[in-house]
């Protein structure tokens, strides 16, 4: 595990009733100047694959991408990482459903509410609609899953749903797929698709 792991880690426990000593002590042996406060896994997939294709490395500028287990969570992780904690300067990525968690987590930590961006449905509905319908079953096909792919589209509740609908609800019915994917449709981004939140969170790190 590099550096930025440890703290991360250190952050986890300190979310969860534990010292703060350790993510103190690391995020200035580190320098540490930012926190990406991220929903879940596939939105850190998501984030580094894009960051590493730009050919920038988060964790060597001192910037933190971390999931937070759900958007409830904001609020203390943005506590304890703003200005109330150890005086990060805070963003952050979210489903259009978990604003309100957003907004109220980052005011009371101080951080604006321009500071975070938010995906007009999720983000996979985002990076659907920026590579099309098409593109993503090929990408489907690509990564071995073409079989399980029309396996589900034969289901009696698949039918009549509109295609990005469909794949919305495929990359979500296996563990640790939405994570794959939110890595390998971010690969396949050329560099005029990537959809806004995710250029405009990159752009301010």
């Amino acid at each position: 595990m590099g550096d930025m792991g440890a703290f991360e880690d250190a952050v986890a426990a300190w979310a969860v009733g534990g010292s703060g000593g350790p993510a103190r002590e690391l995020a200035s042996r580190l320098g540490v100047r930012a926190a990406v406060l991220l929903e879940g896994r596939r939105d850190v997939a998501a984030v580094n694959a894009l960051a590493a294709g730009r050919g920038r490395d988060l964790a060597a500028e001192g910037v933190c991408v971390l999931s937070i287990g759900g958007a409830m969570s904001v609020g203390r992780y943005a506590r304890l990482l703003g200005s109330p904690g150890l005086g990060l300067r805070l963003t952050g990525l979210c489903d259009e459903a978990e604003r309100d968690y957003y907004a109220r987590g980052f005011e009371a930590a101080g951080a604006a509410q321009r500071d975070f961006f938010v995906c007009a449905a999720d983000l996979e509905d985002e990076l659907i609609r920026a590579l099309g319908v098409a593109r993503v079953a090929e990408l489907v096909r690509e990564e071995g899953d073409g079989r399980p792919l029309q396996t589900f589209l034969r289901q009696p509740a698949q039918q009549g749903r509109a295609p990005q609908q469909q794949f919305r609800r495929f990359l979500g019915t296996k563990k640790g797929r939405k994570i794959h994917y939110g890595r390998a449709l971010v690969e396949a981004l050329e560099a005029h698709q990537v959809p806004q939140p995710l250029e405009r969170l990159l752009a301010v790190l």
